[in-house]
């Protein structure tokens, strides 16, 4: 069994450029499991697969499983299945299943490998027997350009699925023949490319390339691997298992925070100072609760979070550890946004209290400026804001877009941005994750963005250059 590092040693010992191919498998390669269960799960939920359909499918399924056939009728029964349905919807189908299940299912370290390729100026081809509606959103996180995804392809006319295969499944041979095919389109030279995967049907793939890579291999491509002396490596679960060291520190992290808060409340009170409280809790309670996970903070740019105050403080946000990870970096003399209602949520009436949260009425978009006016007033007294641009947590590290709230209000207020870059947050709680996992947390503070002379006129363009910011440093992050 190869480890990790050795196999980003090989990445960066090949042919340079983009006459070597990446290619990488999808289920159980990229993602942890297969991308067709979770489709079955989705329709057996909605009540969408016949009994005949369904026996048929359990039939093909054991064929595949104990006598080794191929997927060609499986592919065939679940395709003809969707005859009658507009691509458009399959594909809006497939985004929502994969925000919802197969985002969480990606491999971190896929990323870093991918990234070591790219950074060799190798070409990153996905090799699927999967169907598009499974495999462009896993791709399209991945900066997996639509034209390198080979994959298995459905009749389409019109807009309408045959419920017929446009090619034979790429399984097996058919997966390495097309690989091929591509490579001799694209003037690649397979002897000296990549390929990954993890499963023994893909032999005939790894077999033609000159660096073949057992990622994550089954029983049967371990011992293949083995024998033929390939790299077989087994890169981490995305999401760690819920164990019950993990869960106990969780819990006396939560509790230790709320105590945290208790305290802070009391001395708000005896000092008649909410912000004295605040700063308090701000001070030794996020860093109490990351030591308490096992989680250390790795930082770049301290000096950065203390130059230029106040400011809007902007952060990429795909996990709840952010909270505690910002609150960690900026400590003192900073609150949040949040919407109208939130001041009426008994959940969140404790929290606003302590932070003085400013109050914004997202509902009144055509008076925009007067909305942000509580926000814009707390800036001005001295409080810092701290903003996730992107609205929501993202389902995977790849940076959503954002919105242009938190730019009005750093214009308004005419004080800088701070961009503040969480790497690997997500890997450490999970984006609907309870638990959170020992671990290191690498963050980003990057320089301030001055606001001076900015208009409503070229908001768009300023949007784009800080998003940029968060990008690049993301993409530098890896391995």
């Amino acid at each position: 069994m190869s480890d990790l590092n050795s196999l980003h040693d090989d990445i960066g010992d090949a042919t340079p450029g983009p006459t070597t191919l990446a290619a990488f498998d999808l289920d159980g390669t990229l993602i942890s499991g297969y991308s067709a269960s979770v489709i079955y799960r989705d329709r057996l939920r909605r009540f969408d697969i016949s009994v005949a359909e369904l026996l048929r499918t359990t039939g093909a399924a054991m064929e595949t499983r104990f006598r080794g056939a191929d997927v060609g009728n499986l592919m065939r029964i679940g395709v003809g299945s969707l005859a009658g349905r507009m691509e458009d919807e399959m594909q809006e189908w497939g985004q929502r299943l994969f925000r919802q299940e197969i985002a969480r299912m990606i491999f971190s370290d896929v990323r870093g490998l991918l990234a070591a390729h790219r950074h060799a100026g190798h070409r990153v081809v996905m090799a699927t027997s999967a169907t598009p509606y499974q495999a462009m959103s896993v791709a399209a996180d991945l900066d997996i350009d639509a034209d390198d995804v080979l994959c298995t392809r459905p009749e389409v006319v019109d807009g309408m699925l045959t419920g017929q295969l446009a090619s034979p499944p790429l399984w097996g041979p058919a997966k390495a023949e097309a690989l091929r095919d591509y490579a001799a389109e694209h003037g690649a030279n397979l002897d000296e490319s990549f390929a990954y995967s993890n499963g023994a049907e893909d032999v005939p793939m790894l077999t033609s390339v000159g660096h073949p890579v057992a990622l994550n291999p089954d029983r049967k491509l371990a011992a293949t691997a083995q024998e033929n002396r390939w790299p077989a490596v087994n890169l981490r679960s995305p999401e760690g298992g819920a164990d019950p060291l993990s869960i106990a520190r969780t819990t006396t992290a939560i509790g230790a925070l709320m105590g945290a808060a208790a305290f802070g409340a009391s001395a708000g009170v005896l000092t008649q100072n909410r912000q004295t409280a605040a700063n308090l809790v701000g001070s030794f309670g996020p860093d109490l609760a990351l030591a308490i996970c096992g989680i250390n903070l790795r930082m770049k740019g301290k000096e950065n979070a203390w130059s230029a105050r106040p400011a809007v403080f902007m952060f990429n946000h795909q996990s709840s550890l952010d909270m505690l990870i910002i609150g960690s970096v900026i400590r003192r003399d900073v609150t949040g946004v949040a919407k109208k209602e939130a001041a009426r949520d008994p959940r969140f009436i404790p929290v606003g209290a302590l932070l003085d949260v400013a109050y914004v009425d997202r509902a009144n978009s055509t008076q925009a400026r007067t909305a942000l006016q509580p926000a814009v007033e707390k800036l001005h007294s001295g409080i810092s804001i701290a903003i996730a641009p992107e609205g929501t947590r993202s389902p995977t590290p790849r940076l959503g877009k954002f919105k242009k709230g938190g730019f009005h209000l750093a214009m308004q207020a005419g004080v800088p941005i701070v961009p503040i870059v969480i790497h690997n947050a997500g890997e450490r709680m999970w984006r609907n994750s309870l638990v959170a996992h020992p671990g290191t947390v690498d963050v980003d503070v990057l320089e301030p963005v001055p606001t001076e002379g900015w208009n409503v006129a070229d908001l768009d363009s300023h949007v784009e250059k800080v998003r940029s910011l968060f990008d690049n440093c993301l993409h530098a992050g890896h391995r």
